[in-house]
């Protein structure tokens, strides 16, 4: 193991309809490199039969910033698909935060919203309620390359996510200030490569897996492998 003294650690910030639980198999292979990571629950994934007002884009940028906030150690922020919106939005100004990493992630613009980044309306905000179900045929879009098992037991945990997080616009864009790559996944059913291509033209760096949407359950080790070599060139 590698002399890491100077190393930052990672935030890992999981995409909509899933919780922290994503990130376990990824945290012990970057555990066993040597590697700390962290992670959060976002609160726009909400328990079944919520309905109303729900937590929205906002609420998650929150929880994210008060994570970055209180660990106070150099980080490396990486946002899984839906994840990197509040990404974008939290780590803005965030003086630990040594670099982004966006894993076919939203690296949303100032003023785009999940709902309006590929040319949809934006709605009003006050009347935005409820949740948006989980994805259809989900073994395919978010799992297609995932081993069975596996696969199973994450359907097993996916839960609703509330509408107002795919709609609140960002009024921040962290990638404008802070360094940050862009993992491309592309056998991604969910978010097409197509789709993901401006986001990482956002971004400085592009990199890519071979992989469908959810890298973190079904290229676990070359993640981890790929999230380390971005973490030792970030200079922190």
């Amino acid at each position: 193991m590698s002399d890491r003294t100077n190393s930052p650690e990672f935030l890992l910030v999981h995409g909509a309809w899933h919780g922290s639980w994503c990130w376990l198999e990824l945290q012990e292979a970057l555990a066993e490199r040597g590697w700390a990571s962290h992670t959060v629950d976002l609160p726009s994934v909400v328990p079944e039969g919520a309905h109303g007002k729900l937590p929205g884009l906002f609420d998650d940028a929150r929880v994210v910033r008060e994570k970055i906030d209180a660990l106070g150690t150099p980080l490396v922020v990486v946002g899984h698909s839906y994840g990197g919106a509040p990404v974008t939005q939290a780590a803005e100004g965030a003086a630990h935060v040594s670099h982004l990493v966006y894993v076919a992630g939203f690296a949303l613009a100032v003023g785009e919203s999940l709902m309006t980044c590929f040319g949809g309306d934006q709605p009003d905000l006050a009347t935005v309620e409820g949740v948006i179900p989980v994805r259809e045929d989900p073994e395919t879009t978010l799992y297609n390359d995932v081993p069975e098992d596996k696969r199973d037991a994450a359907l097993s945990r996916l839960l609703p996510q509330s509408a107002l997080s795919f709609a609140e616009p960002v009024d921040r864009a962290a990638w404008t200030s802070i360094p940050s790559s862009y993992v491309v996944c592309d056998d991604d059913r969910s978010l097409p490569p197509e789709y993901q291509k401006p986001f990482a033209e956002r971004t400085g760096t592009t990199f890519h897996l071979p992989s469908g949407h959810t890298p973190l359950l079904s290229m676990t080790d070359d993640l981890a492998d790929l999230l380390i070599h971005i973490a030792r060139g970030t200079g922190a």
